[in-house]
C-alpha cells in the first residue's frame, strides 16, 4: 500500500501545493489500492479511472502555472451513487437505472470539481438509499474492511468502506435516517449529516425529500469539516436549499482540536443510555463521555421523551415519501424497459419494468408509502407520524434551551454479520435507532469513532441545532483529539 494513501485529505493537499508530489502521482497510488483491495470490499461501482486521472492532470497544470490552488485541490474524493454524474454511471444501486448515464452533474459534484477535488468513481449503496447495510444493493453487499464478513452499514457503506480501506482519503454520502453517520460508526469513520438544506439536493436522486441530507465523510473531523465547506452553501436550484453561509466549521474544528472545552454543556440524551444497545457500545460511549468532561465540558443528563417513537414515525414519513419520488421510475422516459414487444399495454410494460428493476426492500418501503397515505388511512399513519415529529422537534428545542449540543452513541450494535439480519426488516432498521431523530428535526449530528468493543469500532455522535454545525465539528474534533483516530486492520 502506497504511503499516500496513508495521509489525510490535509497532508495529500499540503504536498500537492507545494510540488512534493502530483495530483496525479495521488490520483494513481489510489487507483492502484482500488485495484488491490476491491475485490474484497465492492465499495465502488463504477471507478471513473479516465476522468479521475484528467482532472489531477488539470490540478497539476494550474499549480505549476502558479494557480492558487482551493484547499482540497488534488484530493481523491469517492461519491456515493445517488448523485448525478455527467457522463458517468449513476445506478442508486437499482437495476431499473443500469447504465444510466446523466446529461448533469449535481451541485454537489459541480462544487467538489470547482474545488480541484479528484472523483474517483461511484460507490455501492443499498438500493435508493433504503437500507442500514448496504446488502439491498442490486450489485452485491459492500464489507467491511474490519472483519469482511461483516456489513460496513447503510446506506452508504461504499463510502465509509473506501475510506477504511484506505481506498480514497474523503468521500460523500446522503443521510435519510443515518445513511452517513451509521457507516462511519461501524467502519471507524468520521460522517457529518449537516442541517438540512445547508448542502443543496439538487441532482440528488430522491428517496424521503424533507429528510434527505447529503454530506461529508472523512478519516478525521478537520478532513470532514474541509469537506462540508466545499460542498456547502446556498443553491437556488434547490427550493429547500437555505439562503445562509455555511458556518465556519473549519474554524470550529481547529479549536476543538486545541483540546479545551471549558463552558461547552453537552446532554446525554437518557433515552438512548437504556436498554437497546450492546453493553460494550455503552461502556465505549460513557469513556469518551468522561474524556469530553475530563477537556472542561459539563456532562448532563437531557430527557427526549418522544425519540422512543422516532423510529415508527420515521418508517411512515420516509416510505410515504419515497413512494410518492419512485413514481417516476416507470420505463417510459429513462433506464430500465421490460416487456416493451409492442404487444402490450404501457400499464403492462410499467409494472413489468418495476417489477424487474426494484429490489425487495424498495417495493416493501413503496408498499407501506402507499398504504399510508391512501385514502381512509391518511391521518391514521402519515398525519400522526408528521404530528410526531413535530413532538420531537419540540423536545430538541427544549434540550437546546438547556445544552449546547446533546451526545449519544450512534449506533446500538457494532458491525453486523452480511446476512444476518435481512430476514427481519425491524431488526435491520434498529440500526437506526439513535440516528433518525436529528433527520425528523433537521438538525446536524456527526459520527465520530470512541473506541473498540470486540474489536470493531464504536461510534460516538453528537447533535446540534439547526445551523450549529460548526459546535458538533467542535466537540468532535476534541473527543477525536482526546481518544485517537481507529486505524482499521491491513486487507
Amino acid at each position: 500500500m502506497s504511503d499516500l494513501t496513508k495521509l489525510s485529505a490535509v497532508e495529500i493537499a499540503g504536498l500537492v501545493a507545494s510540488g512534493e508530489t502530483s495530483a496525479v502521482e495521488v490520483t494513481q497510488a489510489h487507483l492502484d489500492r482500488i485495484g488491490a483491495v476491491d475485490d474484497r470490499v465492492h465499495a465502488f461501482l463504477h471507478v471513473d479511472t479516465e476522468g479521475a486521472l484528467a482532472a489531477a492532470r488539470v490540478v497539476d497544470e494550474r499549480r505549476a502555472a502558479g494557480a492558487e490552488l482551493g484547499p482540497l485541490a488534488g484530493v481523491p474524493v469517492a461519491v456515493k451513487d445517488v448523485l448525478t454524474t455527467k457522463g458517468v454511471p449513476t445506478t442508486v444501486g437499482s437495476k431499473i437505472l443500469e447504465g444510466w448515464r446523466p446529461p448533469y452533474d449535481s451541485t454537489i459534484v459541480e462544487r467538489l470539481r470547482d474545488a480541484g477535488t479528484v472523483m474517483l468513481g461511484k460507490t455501492n449503496m443499498d438500493e435508493f438509499a433504503m437500507g442500514s447495510s448496504t446488502e439491498y444493493s442490486a450489485y452485491g453487499p459492500t464489507r467491511n474492511p474490519w472483519d469482511t464478513d461483516r456489513i460496513p452499514g447503510g446506506s452508504g457503506g461504499g463510502s465509509a468502506a473506501a475510506l477504511a480501506a484506505y481506498e480514497a482519503p474523503l468521500s460523500i454520502g446522503s443521510d435519510t435516517g443515518g445513511s452517513i453517520r451509521q457507516p462511519g460508526a461501524v467502519t471507524g469513520t468520521v460522517g457529518a449529516k449537516p442541517t438540512y438544506g445547508g448542502t443543496s439536493r439538487y441532482g440528488l436522486v430522491a428517496f424521503s425529500s424533507s429528510l434527505d441530507t447529503p454530506g461529508p465523510c472523512a478519516r478525521t473531523v478537520l478532513d470532514a469539516a474541509l469537506l462540508h465547506q466545499v460542498i456547502g452553501g446556498h443553491d437556488p436550484r434547490d427550493s429547500t436549499s437555505i439562503p445562509v453561509p455555511v458556518p465556519d466549521v473549519v474554524a470550529a474544528a481547529r479549536l476543538g482540536a486545541t483540546g479545551d472545552l471549558t463552558g461547552v454543556k453537552l446532554g446525554v440524551v437518557t433515552e438512548f443510555t437504556g436498554e437497546g444497545a450492546e453493553p460494550g457500545v455503552m461502556a465505549a460511549f460513557r469513556d469518551a463521555a468522561e474524556a469530553l468532561a475530563k477537556l472542561g465540558a459539563d456532562i448532563v443528563e437531557v430527557s427526549c421523551p418522544h425519540f422512543k417513537y422516532a423510529l415508527p414515525a420515521y418508517y411512515l414519513i420516509a416510505p410515504s415519501e419515497c413512494s410518492s419520488n419512485l413514481a417516476r421510475f416507470d420505463g417510459v422516459r429513462f433506464g430500465l424497459r421490460v416487456g416493451d414487444d409492442g404487444n402490450r399495454s404501457l400499464e403492462e410494460v410499467m409494472s413489468l419494468t418495476r417489477e424487474a428493476g426494484f429490489g425487495p426492500e424498495v417495493k416493501r418501503r413503496i408498499m407501506i408509502g402507499t398504504y399510508a397515505l391512501s385514502s381512509g388511512y391518511y391521518d391514521a399513519y402519515y398525519g400522526q407520524a408528521q404530528k410526531v415529529r413535530t413532538l420531537i422537534t419540540r423536545d430538541f428545542t427544549s434540550a437546546f434551551e438547556q445544552v449546547d449540543a446533546l451526545i449519544s452513541p450512534t449506533t446500538p450494535f457494532v458491525a453486523f454479520p452480511i446476512g444476518s439480519r435481512t430476514a427481519d426488516p425491524y431488526q435491520m432498521y434498529l440500526a437506526d435507532l439513535f440516528t433518525i431523530p436529528a433527520n425528523l428535526y433537521g438538525g446536524p449530528a456527526i459520527s465520530v469513532p470512541c473506541g473498540l468493543s470486540d474489536g470493531l469500532p464504536v461510534g460516538f455522535q453528537i447533535m446540534a441545532p439547526t445551523l450549529a454545525d460548526d459546535r458538533m465539528y467542535r466537540v468532535a474534533a476534541a473527543l477525536e483529539g482526546a481518544v485517537g483516530t481507529l486505524t482499521p486492520p491491513t486487507l
